[in-house]
């Protein structure tokens, strides 16, 4: 059954689901980006979410992703092959259903917070999550990812988009000063070099007094795996960071593929199962989280 849904998106990748009101949206034109982009790489994530949210039991489920992919006009066949979703979906639920628990009890805790998702790519995380009415939202990305963002998403309420580059440090004078924060970083420090992430964070300390910080970082491991050498940074333990900035307490770690028991495809399952056996496999990408 969960295979034959997954043909379904091959097939038909611009057909919404039953009930989806992405139809009545209209479609957006996303042709223009180019394989290999940056742009690229978040409608790959953006295509696993939405081959996961099509299975029986899926463990992310993110509806607003299948709704977006039949919206969006590109190549997903092409996606397909590229991405491997059979394997790699499961991947993308578990790390971000885990992001997705601690956000919801940081919000339950802090109702009148300010969440900051860093690298927020073209997830649909501030619409799909329950965010109380006093929560200020701010999805911050590269100007050409917002702009994609835009043609999906409006900003409304306390939900804002800014386009900058998380390294560059104007953009955060449009963030209110003190807290609570929450600063979410799936998928992002990795990406920047040791020295950008140290600079990064102590601006944000500077910025808010009192909060929590969510990341997943890579082991060491991650520079090298990387051919392209687009991954810049891995580290040994979350420690390091606290180590950069003393005002950073870490509270709780965990492999991002904890919980792959929840996998519903038996075959699948058996694999990240022999990856959780394997430490450097289980340790190669862990979540963080930090208070200060």
């Amino acid at each position: 059954m969960a295979d034959a849904q997954l043909e379904e998106v091959v097939t038909d990748p611009t057909a919404p689901e039953p009930g989806d009101p992405a139809g009545s949206r209209g479609k957006v034109d996303f042709t223009g980006v180019r394989w290999g982009s940056v742009e690229w790489t978040l409608l790959c994530m953006l295509y696993l979410r939405s081959c996961e949210s099509r299975l029986d039991r899926p463990i992310l489920g993110d509806h607003f992703a299948a709704h977006d992919v039949a919206r969006i006009e590109y190549d997903w066949e092409r996606v397909h092959r590229a991405v491997r979703p059979a394997i790699n979906q499961f991947g993308v639920a578990l790390r971000g259903a885990q992001f997705d628990v601690l956000i919801t009890d940081y919000m339950t805790g802090h109702p009148d917070a300010t969440v900051l998702h860093l690298g927020c790519g073209l997830h649909s995380r501030a619409m799909r999550l329950t965010v109380p009415p006093a929560v200020k939202w701010f999805d911050v990305d590269f100007p050409q990812v917002i702009a994609l963002r835009r043609q999906l998403y409006p900003e409304s309420g306390n939900y804002r988009m800014i386009g900058s580059s998380i390294t560059d440090r104007g953009w955060l004078d449009q963030l209110p000063v003190g807290g609570p924060v929450l600063i979410v970083a799936e998928g992002v420090l990795m990406y920047l070099t040791p020295e950008e992430v140290k600079s990064l964070l102590h601006r944000l300390l500077d910025r808010f007094d009192i909060g929590e910080l969510l990341a997943d970082l890579l082991s060491p491991w991650g520079p090298r795996l990387s051919r392209s050498g687009i991954i810049k940074w891995g580290t040994r333990d979350g420690g390091e960071i606290t180590r950069w900035d003393n005002r950073l307490h870490l509270i709780g770690d965990r492999s991002v593929i904890a919980g792959f028991e929840k996998i519903p495809l038996r075959g699948p399952r058996l694999l990240y199962r022999m990856q959780r056996a394997i430490p450097a496999a289980r340790n190669y990408d862990r979540l963080f989280r930090y208070a200060f």
